[in-house]
Protein backbone atom coordinates (compact mmCIF):
# COMPACT_ATOMS: atom_id res chain seq x y z
CA UNK A 1 0.00 0.00 0.00
CA UNK A 2 0.86 3.59 -0.66
CA UNK A 3 0.64 6.61 2.28
CA UNK A 4 0.57 9.92 2.03
CA UNK A 5 4.07 11.34 3.31
CA UNK A 6 2.30 14.41 4.98
CA UNK A 7 -1.10 13.06 6.18
CA UNK A 8 -0.16 9.39 6.46
CA UNK A 9 -3.56 8.49 4.36
CA UNK A 10 -3.75 5.53 2.32
CA UNK A 11 -3.45 6.73 -0.86
CA UNK A 12 -3.89 2.97 -2.37
CA UNK A 13 -3.53 -0.90 -2.04
CA UNK A 14 -2.50 -3.80 -3.65
CA UNK A 15 -2.91 -7.06 -3.12
CA UNK A 16 -0.98 -9.77 -4.65
CA UNK A 17 -2.42 -12.13 -3.99
CA UNK A 18 0.01 -14.50 -2.97
CA UNK A 19 -0.74 -18.60 -2.50
CA UNK A 20 -0.92 -18.26 1.14
CA UNK A 21 -0.92 -22.01 1.67
CA UNK A 22 2.47 -22.33 0.92
CA UNK A 23 4.81 -23.80 3.05
CA UNK A 24 7.46 -21.01 2.93
CA UNK A 25 10.27 -21.58 5.45
CA UNK A 26 10.96 -17.81 6.41
CA UNK A 27 6.88 -17.55 7.10
CA UNK A 28 4.33 -14.78 5.33
CA UNK A 29 7.37 -11.85 5.01
CA UNK A 30 8.97 -9.15 2.71
CA UNK A 31 11.28 -6.97 3.19
CA UNK A 32 10.16 -3.76 1.19
CA UNK A 33 9.93 -2.44 -2.39
CA UNK A 34 11.85 -1.05 -5.21
CA UNK A 35 11.01 2.04 -7.46
CA UNK A 36 12.02 3.23 -10.98
CA UNK A 37 11.74 6.58 -12.59
CA UNK A 38 11.39 5.55 -16.18
CA UNK A 39 13.07 9.13 -17.79
CA UNK A 40 11.56 8.09 -21.32
CA UNK A 41 8.03 8.13 -20.10
CA UNK A 42 6.28 11.32 -20.64
CA UNK A 43 5.11 13.36 -18.03
CA UNK A 44 1.42 12.56 -16.71
CA UNK A 45 1.36 8.80 -18.88
CA UNK A 46 0.34 5.87 -16.56
CA UNK A 47 3.70 4.47 -15.39
CA UNK A 48 5.89 6.89 -15.22
CA UNK A 49 7.39 5.94 -11.95
CA UNK A 50 7.41 2.24 -11.08
CA UNK A 51 6.92 -0.02 -7.68
CA UNK A 52 8.51 -3.47 -8.36
CA UNK A 53 7.60 -5.89 -6.07
CA UNK A 54 8.61 -9.44 -5.48
CA UNK A 55 6.76 -12.07 -4.05
CA UNK A 56 6.73 -15.33 -1.78
CA UNK A 57 5.02 -17.67 -5.08
CA UNK A 58 7.78 -16.25 -6.77
CA UNK A 59 6.43 -13.54 -8.99
CA UNK A 60 8.21 -10.01 -9.62
CA UNK A 61 5.52 -7.22 -9.96
CA UNK A 62 4.74 -3.60 -11.54
CA UNK A 63 2.84 -0.96 -10.26
CA UNK A 64 1.81 2.26 -11.20
CA UNK A 65 3.35 4.27 -8.08
CA UNK A 66 0.48 6.75 -8.68
CA UNK A 67 -2.26 4.72 -8.42
CA UNK A 68 -1.37 1.16 -7.48
CA UNK A 69 -3.09 -0.38 -10.54
CA UNK A 70 -0.32 -2.78 -12.96
CA UNK A 71 1.52 -1.72 -15.06
CA UNK A 72 0.58 -3.92 -18.40
CA UNK A 73 3.26 -2.94 -20.65
CA UNK A 74 5.11 -5.23 -18.17
CA UNK A 75 5.39 -9.04 -18.75
CA UNK A 76 1.71 -10.38 -19.00
CA UNK A 77 -0.42 -7.89 -17.86
CA UNK A 78 1.80 -6.45 -14.80
CA UNK A 79 4.13 -9.64 -13.92
CA UNK A 80 6.36 -11.88 -14.81
CA UNK A 81 6.90 -15.37 -12.94
CA UNK A 82 9.86 -16.11 -11.58
CA UNK A 83 9.89 -20.44 -11.45
CA UNK A 84 11.60 -21.53 -14.32
CA UNK A 85 15.21 -22.21 -12.80
CA UNK A 86 16.97 -25.62 -12.26
CA UNK A 87 15.36 -28.08 -9.43
CA UNK A 88 12.24 -25.57 -8.46
CA UNK A 89 10.25 -26.59 -5.53
CA UNK A 90 7.21 -24.72 -4.87
CA UNK A 91 6.99 -22.71 -1.93
CA UNK A 92 10.38 -23.39 -1.08
CA UNK A 93 11.34 -21.60 -3.71
CA UNK A 94 10.53 -17.91 -2.91
CA UNK A 95 11.56 -14.19 -2.58
CA UNK A 96 11.57 -12.22 0.67
CA UNK A 97 13.88 -8.79 -0.04
CA UNK A 98 13.66 -6.66 -2.40
CA UNK A 99 14.52 -6.56 -6.17
CA UNK A 100 17.33 -3.73 -7.36
CA UNK A 101 16.56 -1.05 -9.78
CA UNK A 102 19.93 0.24 -11.75
CA UNK A 103 19.70 1.82 -14.89
CA UNK A 104 16.33 -0.06 -16.59
CA UNK A 105 17.30 -3.04 -15.11
CA UNK A 106 15.12 -4.54 -12.30
CA UNK A 107 17.76 -7.41 -10.81
CA UNK A 108 16.06 -10.37 -8.31
CA UNK A 109 17.43 -12.89 -6.35
CA UNK A 110 15.74 -15.21 -4.03
CA UNK A 111 15.23 -17.25 -1.01
CA UNK A 112 14.99 -21.21 -0.34
CA UNK A 113 14.25 -23.26 2.22
CA UNK A 114 17.07 -24.56 4.40
CA UNK A 115 18.47 -27.92 4.58
CA UNK A 116 15.72 -30.24 3.38
CA UNK A 117 17.51 -31.67 0.21
CA UNK A 118 20.59 -31.70 -0.93
CA UNK A 119 19.94 -30.60 -4.55
CA UNK A 120 18.33 -27.15 -3.99
CA UNK A 121 16.93 -24.62 -6.80
CA UNK A 122 19.41 -22.93 -8.20
CA UNK A 123 20.03 -19.59 -6.67
CA UNK A 124 20.61 -17.87 -10.33
CA UNK A 125 19.99 -13.60 -9.81
CA UNK A 126 18.20 -12.66 -13.09
CA UNK A 127 17.41 -9.23 -14.51
CA UNK A 128 14.25 -8.05 -16.43
CA UNK A 129 13.77 -5.05 -18.41
CA UNK A 130 12.25 -2.70 -16.06
CA UNK A 131 9.42 -1.70 -19.24
CA UNK A 132 8.73 -4.91 -20.77
CA UNK A 133 9.93 -7.69 -18.03
CA UNK A 134 12.11 -9.50 -20.71
CA UNK A 135 14.85 -10.70 -19.79
CA UNK A 136 18.25 -9.46 -19.96
CA UNK A 137 21.09 -11.42 -18.24
CA UNK A 138 21.30 -14.01 -15.28
CA UNK A 139 24.25 -15.31 -13.35
CA UNK A 140 24.42 -18.52 -11.88
CA UNK A 141 26.29 -18.54 -8.22
CA UNK A 142 27.56 -22.24 -8.42
CA UNK A 143 28.51 -24.78 -11.10
CA UNK A 144 25.32 -26.63 -12.87
CA UNK A 145 23.95 -29.99 -10.90
CA UNK A 146 24.69 -31.82 -14.14
CA UNK A 147 26.54 -35.48 -15.20
CA UNK A 148 29.43 -33.48 -16.74
CA UNK A 149 30.21 -31.79 -13.32
CA UNK A 150 32.26 -33.75 -11.12
CA UNK A 151 35.06 -32.43 -8.73
CA UNK A 152 38.51 -32.47 -10.14
CA UNK A 153 39.60 -33.60 -6.68
CA UNK A 154 37.49 -36.43 -6.06
CA UNK A 155 36.09 -37.24 -9.30
CA UNK A 156 32.60 -37.06 -7.05
CA UNK A 157 29.00 -35.80 -8.88
CA UNK A 158 28.63 -32.17 -8.08
CA UNK A 159 25.06 -32.03 -6.26
CA UNK A 160 23.99 -28.74 -4.43
CA UNK A 161 21.97 -25.31 -4.53
CA UNK A 162 21.12 -22.37 -3.33
CA UNK A 163 24.31 -20.16 -3.11
CA UNK A 164 21.54 -17.41 -3.22
CA UNK A 165 21.12 -13.64 -3.13
CA UNK A 166 18.10 -13.90 -0.43
CA UNK A 167 19.39 -10.80 1.42
CA UNK A 168 19.03 -7.14 -0.22
CA UNK A 169 21.08 -6.30 -3.07
CA UNK A 170 22.76 -2.78 -3.49
CA UNK A 171 23.78 -0.71 -6.80
CA UNK A 172 26.19 2.10 -7.30
CA UNK A 173 24.49 3.39 -10.47
CA UNK A 174 28.25 5.46 -11.45
CA UNK A 175 30.00 1.99 -11.58
CA UNK A 176 27.05 0.24 -13.09
CA UNK A 177 27.74 -2.09 -10.27
CA UNK A 178 25.26 -4.60 -8.18
CA UNK A 179 26.19 -5.65 -5.29
CA UNK A 180 24.91 -9.52 -3.92
CA UNK A 181 25.75 -11.20 -0.45
CA UNK A 182 25.45 -14.48 -1.07
CA UNK A 183 24.28 -17.51 1.19
CA UNK A 184 25.71 -20.67 2.12
CA UNK A 185 25.41 -23.81 -0.50
CA UNK A 186 23.11 -26.47 0.21
CA UNK A 187 22.52 -28.56 2.90
CA UNK A 188 23.78 -26.19 5.13
CA UNK A 189 25.79 -28.69 7.42
CA UNK A 190 27.03 -31.11 4.95
CA UNK A 191 29.36 -30.45 2.21
CA UNK A 192 30.51 -33.38 0.87
CA UNK A 193 28.98 -33.36 -2.52
CA UNK A 194 29.67 -30.33 -3.19
CA UNK A 195 33.72 -30.59 -2.62
CA UNK A 196 36.26 -27.34 -2.65
CA UNK A 197 35.35 -23.67 -1.74
CA UNK A 198 32.10 -23.38 -3.42
CA UNK A 199 32.72 -20.22 -5.10
CA UNK A 200 30.28 -18.15 -4.89
CA UNK A 201 28.10 -18.61 -2.26
CA UNK A 202 28.76 -17.27 1.04
CA UNK A 203 30.66 -14.30 -0.80
CA UNK A 204 29.90 -10.80 -1.70
CA UNK A 205 29.54 -10.64 -5.85
CA UNK A 206 30.24 -7.57 -8.08
CA UNK A 207 28.06 -7.50 -11.11
CA UNK A 208 27.88 -5.26 -14.09
CA UNK A 209 24.32 -4.15 -14.40
CA UNK A 210 23.85 -3.40 -17.89
CA UNK A 211 25.11 -6.98 -18.75
CA UNK A 212 25.34 -9.20 -15.44
CA UNK A 213 29.01 -9.78 -16.33
CA UNK A 214 30.69 -10.86 -13.25
CA UNK A 215 33.57 -8.44 -11.63
CA UNK A 216 34.73 -9.41 -8.81
CA UNK A 217 33.90 -11.54 -5.97
CA UNK A 218 35.14 -12.31 -2.14
CA UNK A 219 34.17 -15.44 -0.05
CA UNK A 220 34.14 -14.50 3.32
CA UNK A 221 33.04 -18.27 4.18
CA UNK A 222 34.88 -21.50 2.28
CA UNK A 223 33.20 -24.58 1.91
CA UNK A 224 30.34 -23.75 4.25
CA UNK A 225 29.19 -26.03 7.03
CA UNK A 226 27.50 -23.43 9.87
CA UNK A 227 25.27 -21.40 7.67
CA UNK A 228 27.32 -18.47 7.75
CA UNK A 229 25.47 -16.71 5.13
CA UNK A 230 26.56 -13.25 3.77
CA UNK A 231 23.00 -12.00 5.67
CA UNK A 232 23.92 -8.51 6.31
CA UNK A 233 23.53 -5.90 3.21
CA UNK A 234 26.48 -4.53 1.29
CA UNK A 235 26.95 -0.87 2.26
CA UNK A 236 28.77 1.31 -0.19
CA UNK A 237 30.79 4.39 1.28
CA UNK A 238 34.23 5.72 1.24
CA UNK A 239 36.77 5.73 3.87
CA UNK A 240 39.99 7.40 4.76
CA UNK A 241 42.86 4.70 4.55
CA UNK A 242 46.86 5.06 4.41
CA UNK A 243 45.85 9.27 3.34
CA UNK A 244 43.65 8.22 0.61
CA UNK A 245 40.04 8.34 0.23
CA UNK A 246 38.97 4.47 -0.72
CA UNK A 247 35.45 3.72 -2.25
CA UNK A 248 34.73 0.92 -0.47
CA UNK A 249 31.98 -1.71 0.24
CA UNK A 250 31.90 -3.42 3.58
CA UNK A 251 30.36 -6.29 4.20
CA UNK A 252 29.73 -8.10 7.30
CA UNK A 253 28.85 -12.03 8.44
CA UNK A 254 27.37 -13.79 10.70
CA UNK A 255 30.68 -15.00 12.11
CA UNK A 256 31.13 -11.50 13.90
CA UNK A 257 33.72 -10.40 11.12
CA UNK A 258 33.50 -6.93 8.75
CA UNK A 259 35.17 -6.77 5.25
CA UNK A 260 36.19 -3.89 4.29
CA UNK A 261 36.39 -4.21 0.25
CA UNK A 262 37.82 -1.89 -2.33
CA UNK A 263 34.43 -1.22 -4.40
CA UNK A 264 36.18 -1.29 -7.79
CA UNK A 265 38.70 -4.54 -7.18
CA UNK A 266 37.62 -6.69 -4.33
CA UNK A 267 40.91 -6.54 -2.50
CA UNK A 268 40.12 -6.20 0.88
CA UNK A 269 41.44 -2.70 2.28
CA UNK A 270 42.44 -3.82 5.71
CA UNK A 271 44.43 -7.00 5.09
CA UNK A 272 42.87 -9.97 5.54
CA UNK A 273 44.81 -13.63 5.82
CA UNK A 274 43.66 -17.71 5.61
CA UNK A 275 44.49 -19.17 8.98
CA UNK A 276 44.12 -22.97 9.04
CA UNK A 277 40.42 -24.13 10.87
CA UNK A 278 39.42 -27.35 12.56
CA UNK A 279 39.21 -30.20 10.61
CA UNK A 280 35.63 -32.71 9.93
CA UNK A 281 35.93 -36.25 11.31
CA UNK A 282 32.63 -37.09 9.64
CA UNK A 283 33.26 -39.95 6.82
CA UNK A 284 32.58 -38.57 3.29
CA UNK A 285 33.09 -34.95 4.37
CA UNK A 286 35.99 -32.54 3.33
CA UNK A 287 36.75 -29.25 4.52
CA UNK A 288 38.47 -26.08 3.54
CA UNK A 289 42.10 -26.32 5.48
CA UNK A 290 41.50 -22.39 5.95
CA UNK A 291 39.37 -19.70 6.36
CA UNK A 292 39.53 -15.77 5.57
CA UNK A 293 40.64 -13.62 9.00
CA UNK A 294 40.44 -10.48 8.60
CA UNK A 295 43.27 -8.24 11.08
CA UNK A 296 40.90 -5.40 11.20
CA UNK A 297 38.07 -4.58 12.64
CA UNK A 298 38.30 -7.25 14.96
CA UNK A 299 35.59 -9.46 15.66
CA UNK A 300 32.82 -7.86 16.68
CA UNK A 301 31.07 -10.67 19.30
CA UNK A 302 32.54 -14.08 21.06
CA UNK A 303 34.05 -16.88 18.67
CA UNK A 304 34.32 -19.04 21.67
CA UNK A 305 32.93 -20.40 24.54
CA UNK A 306 34.25 -22.82 27.56
CA UNK A 307 32.78 -24.94 29.75
CA UNK A 308 34.39 -22.91 32.20
CA UNK A 309 32.87 -20.16 30.98
CA UNK A 310 29.29 -21.27 31.14
CA UNK A 311 26.56 -18.83 32.59
CA UNK A 312 23.64 -19.32 34.46
CA UNK A 313 20.93 -17.01 36.43
CA UNK A 314 21.24 -19.57 38.81
CA UNK A 315 23.78 -22.21 39.54
CA UNK A 316 21.87 -24.98 38.75
CA UNK A 317 21.42 -23.59 34.88
CA UNK A 318 25.37 -22.91 35.54
CA UNK A 319 26.23 -26.21 35.99
CA UNK A 320 23.69 -27.78 33.79
CA UNK A 321 25.22 -25.43 30.81
CA UNK A 322 29.01 -26.96 31.91
CA UNK A 323 27.72 -30.46 31.60
CA UNK A 324 25.81 -29.87 28.20
CA UNK A 325 29.40 -27.94 26.63
CA UNK A 326 30.95 -30.60 27.60
CA UNK A 327 29.59 -33.12 25.51
CA UNK A 328 29.78 -31.27 22.37
CA UNK A 329 33.03 -30.44 20.36
CA UNK A 330 34.04 -27.45 20.61
CA UNK A 331 37.45 -25.83 18.84
CA UNK A 332 36.32 -22.43 18.85
CA UNK A 333 35.22 -20.55 15.21
CA UNK A 334 34.71 -22.75 12.39
CA UNK A 335 34.44 -26.30 14.41
CA UNK A 336 32.72 -28.49 11.80
CA UNK A 337 29.47 -30.49 12.24
CA UNK A 338 30.00 -33.49 13.80
CA UNK A 339 27.71 -36.90 14.74
CA UNK A 340 28.67 -36.30 18.65
CA UNK A 341 27.33 -32.70 18.26
CA UNK A 342 28.82 -29.39 17.75
CA UNK A 343 29.35 -26.00 19.47
CA UNK A 344 28.98 -23.31 17.00
CA UNK A 345 29.92 -20.13 18.41
CA UNK A 346 28.89 -17.76 16.61
CA UNK A 347 25.57 -19.73 16.29
CA UNK A 348 23.67 -19.82 12.99
CA UNK A 349 22.15 -16.03 13.45
CA UNK A 350 25.08 -14.21 14.04
CA UNK A 351 27.00 -12.14 14.74
CA UNK A 352 25.62 -9.99 12.04
CA UNK A 353 22.40 -11.08 10.26
CA UNK A 354 19.74 -9.26 7.83
CA UNK A 355 19.50 -5.97 9.79
CA UNK A 356 22.87 -4.60 8.65
CA UNK A 357 25.06 -1.31 9.79
CA UNK A 358 24.55 2.50 9.50
CA UNK A 359 27.46 4.40 8.94
CA UNK A 360 28.04 7.77 9.90
CA UNK A 361 30.82 9.88 7.49
CA UNK A 362 31.21 13.14 9.34
CA UNK A 363 32.70 11.05 12.14
CA UNK A 364 33.73 7.58 10.33
CA UNK A 365 31.99 5.38 12.68
CA UNK A 366 29.99 2.26 11.20
CA UNK A 367 27.71 0.99 13.95
CA UNK A 368 26.34 -2.42 13.81
CA UNK A 369 24.45 -4.32 16.15
CA UNK A 370 24.99 -7.98 16.71
CA UNK A 371 23.39 -11.58 18.29
CA UNK A 372 25.39 -13.49 20.70
CA UNK A 373 23.63 -17.04 20.73
CA UNK A 374 25.63 -19.96 20.60
CA UNK A 375 24.29 -22.93 19.26
CA UNK A 376 24.72 -26.39 19.43
CA UNK A 377 24.49 -28.31 16.17
CA UNK A 378 25.28 -32.29 15.00
CA UNK A 379 24.44 -34.96 12.00
CA UNK A 380 22.95 -37.85 11.96
CA UNK A 381 23.57 -41.03 9.82
CA UNK A 382 20.27 -41.24 7.52
CA UNK A 383 19.50 -44.25 8.32
CA UNK A 384 18.93 -43.18 11.93
CA UNK A 385 17.28 -39.90 11.31
CA UNK A 386 13.70 -40.55 11.78
CA UNK A 387 14.35 -42.58 14.82
CA UNK A 388 16.28 -39.44 16.63
CA UNK A 389 13.49 -36.79 15.15
CA UNK A 390 10.69 -39.48 16.88
CA UNK A 391 12.95 -39.44 20.24
CA UNK A 392 13.73 -35.89 20.00
CA UNK A 393 16.48 -36.32 22.22
CA UNK A 394 17.68 -32.96 21.72
CA UNK A 395 14.98 -30.72 21.65
CA UNK A 396 16.09 -29.25 18.43
CA UNK A 397 15.00 -28.50 14.65
CA UNK A 398 15.91 -31.18 12.59
CA UNK A 399 16.76 -31.51 9.06
CA UNK A 400 16.69 -34.16 6.80
CA UNK A 401 19.27 -33.01 3.93
CA UNK A 402 17.97 -35.20 1.85
CA UNK A 403 19.60 -36.92 -0.82
CA UNK A 404 22.85 -36.94 1.31
CA UNK A 405 24.07 -39.49 4.53
CA UNK A 406 23.10 -37.28 6.86
CA UNK A 407 20.01 -35.39 8.88
CA UNK A 408 21.09 -32.53 11.06
CA UNK A 409 19.65 -31.52 14.51
CA UNK A 410 20.53 -27.72 15.98
CA UNK A 411 19.17 -25.92 18.49
CA UNK A 412 20.54 -22.92 20.43
CA UNK A 413 21.93 -23.80 24.30
CA UNK A 414 20.04 -22.54 26.77
CA UNK A 415 19.35 -23.67 30.21
CA UNK A 416 16.06 -25.71 30.56
CA UNK A 417 14.80 -24.56 33.70
CA UNK A 418 15.12 -20.53 33.14
CA UNK A 419 15.48 -21.22 29.32
CA UNK A 420 18.41 -18.01 28.87
CA UNK A 421 21.43 -18.72 27.24
CA UNK A 422 24.53 -20.56 28.40
CA UNK A 423 26.58 -17.81 26.68
CA UNK A 424 27.67 -14.61 29.44
CA UNK A 425 25.68 -11.83 28.63
CA UNK A 426 24.99 -9.52 26.80
CA UNK A 427 23.05 -11.66 23.79
CA UNK A 428 22.99 -8.75 21.83
CA UNK A 429 25.20 -5.72 21.44
CA UNK A 430 25.69 -2.37 19.57
CA UNK A 431 28.85 -1.38 18.15
CA UNK A 432 30.85 1.54 16.82
CA UNK A 433 33.87 0.89 14.67
CA UNK A 434 36.54 3.69 13.83
CA UNK A 435 36.68 3.05 9.66
CA UNK A 436 39.28 4.75 9.32
CA UNK A 437 41.67 2.70 12.04
CA UNK A 438 39.84 -0.62 11.83
CA UNK A 439 39.33 -0.45 15.78
CA UNK A 440 36.36 -0.66 18.07
CA UNK A 441 35.42 2.94 19.40
CA UNK A 442 32.50 1.70 22.22
CA UNK A 443 30.23 -1.64 22.12
CA UNK A 444 26.74 -1.23 24.66
CA UNK A 445 24.51 -4.22 25.31
CA UNK A 446 21.32 -3.64 23.48
CA UNK A 447 17.93 -4.53 24.99
CA UNK A 448 17.21 -6.69 27.87
CA UNK A 449 14.69 -9.77 29.00
CA UNK A 450 13.20 -8.07 31.37
CA UNK A 451 13.80 -3.89 31.54
CA UNK A 452 13.91 -2.68 34.90
CA UNK A 453 14.13 -5.61 36.37
CA UNK A 454 17.61 -5.72 38.06
CA UNK A 455 17.75 -10.17 38.66
CA UNK A 456 17.96 -10.40 34.46
CA UNK A 457 21.08 -8.94 32.73
CA UNK A 458 21.07 -6.45 29.96
CA UNK A 459 21.16 -7.75 26.67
Amino acid sequence: FALDPETGAQRWVYDPMIEIAGDYGDGLINRGVAAWLDPARAKGKPCGRRIFETTLDARLIALDALTGEPCRDFGNRGQIGLRDVARYIPAQYHMTSPPAVIDDVVVVGSALDDNSRVDMPSGVVRAFDARTGALRWKWEPLPPNDSESTSASSGKPWRTGAGNAWSVMVVDHERDLVFLPTGSASPDYYGGLRPGDDKWADSVVALRGKTGEFVWGFQLVHHDLWDYDSASPPLLTTVQHDGKTVPVVIQGNKTGFLYVLNRDTGAPVFPVEERPVPQTDVPGEVTSPTQPFPLAPPALVPQKLSADDAWGITPEDRQVCRERLKTLRNDGLFTPPSLRGTLSVPGNIGGMNWSGYAYDPQHSLLVVNTNNLPAGMGLIPADKYWDEVDKNTENADYAQQSGGPYGLFRTFIFAKAHHLPCAPPPWGTLTAVDMTTGTIRWQVPLGSLAPGNPAVPVG
